[in-house]
């Protein structure tokens, strides 16, 4: 059975940066997309990037295109969340979620995905 943790997460100020990190346990990364999702208090669940078990494709929800890079390191069974130029507005728990499939594309959409991990408070504030 596969598990996730995510790690990485904390009160970093505007303009800042902040790598999170989903380790996997039970399976290998290498046959399974993975997605990022974050909820803010009071709202509902959002995705925010994801990466394809094959070849690496990613997707970006517009409001993190160009500050956020998600990556893999499936010899090290890890995925990437890098987070540059944060805003109040990225404060939240940040998810990471894996769908099985040995697929060249890759969904950011909850019902997608089949594991998820307990999730990392991500803060920005001055």
């Amino acid at each position: 059975q596969l598990q996730l943790v995510e790690t990485g997460g904390g009160l970093v100020q505007p303009g800042g940066s902040l790598r999170l990190s989903c380790a996997a346990s039970g399976d290998t990364l290498y046959y399974y997309a993975i997605g990022w999702f974050r909820q803010a208090p009071g709202k509902e669940r959002e995705g925010v990037s994801c990466i394809s078990s094959k070849d690496g494709n990613t997707r970006y929800a517009d409001s993190v295109k160009g500050r956020f890079t998600i990556s893999r390191d499936n010899a090290k069974n890890t995925v990437y969340l890098q987070m540059n130029s944060l805003k109040p507005e990225d404060t939240a728990v940040y998810y990471c979620a894996a769908h099985r499939s040995l697929w060249s594309a890759c969904v950011i959409s909850i019902g997608w995905y089949e594991h998820w991990g307990q999730g990392t408070q991500v803060t920005v504030s001055s």
